[in-house]
């Protein structure tokens, strides 16, 4: 992969760490108001892009295992530029299964290879070491696309 068709780690991360300390809300997506893990990488694309490639529609707090689907990994696939396990780096979302063959559930922005950005339930958007149990639960890993003039 061409560093040219990612978007530039520093502007992703940048976007990323102003929403520190936005409170955890739901499917909310509103820095310094409101949001949940999804809505944290929504709301950082909508930083970097001006609007979102799609609306996740609603979903329940369960929603993947209710569901069974891989939703998330799948949107991930279709709007982002997947990366190899090597390619943990600043800026990167990072897409977690609690359990394997379960669906991905959690997903985070990368501060930086031992480190993350997420929004966690009863937390708020924080950072976060990326220790064993959060690494073992990887499911993918992606890189914002590039930025169009």
């Amino acid at each position: 992969m061409r560093r040219e068709e990612t978007a530039p780690p520093a502007l992703v991360l940048a976007e990323a760490l102003s929403w520190i300390g936005t409170p955890y809300r739901h499917q909310a997506s509103r820095k310094g108001v409101g949001c949940d893990c999804l809505g944290l990488v929504r709301g950082v694309w909508k930083g970097l892009y001006g609007e979102e490639p799609e609306r996740p529609g609603p979903y329940t707090m369960d929603w993947a295992e209710a569901s069974g689907e891989d939703r998330l990994l799948e949107a991930a696939e279709r709007h982002f530029i997947a990366l190899g396990r090597d390619d943990l780096g600043p800026g990167t979302v990072v897409l977690f299964r609690w359990r394997v063959h379960s669906p991905a559930k959690h997903v985070g922005i990368l501060a930086d290879k031992n480190s993350f950005i997420h929004a966690y339930e009863g937390r708020g958007v924080l950072v976060s070491a990326l220790v064993p149990h959060w690494r073992r639960r990887i499911a993918g890993i992606f890189a914002f696309p590039a930025l169009t003039e």
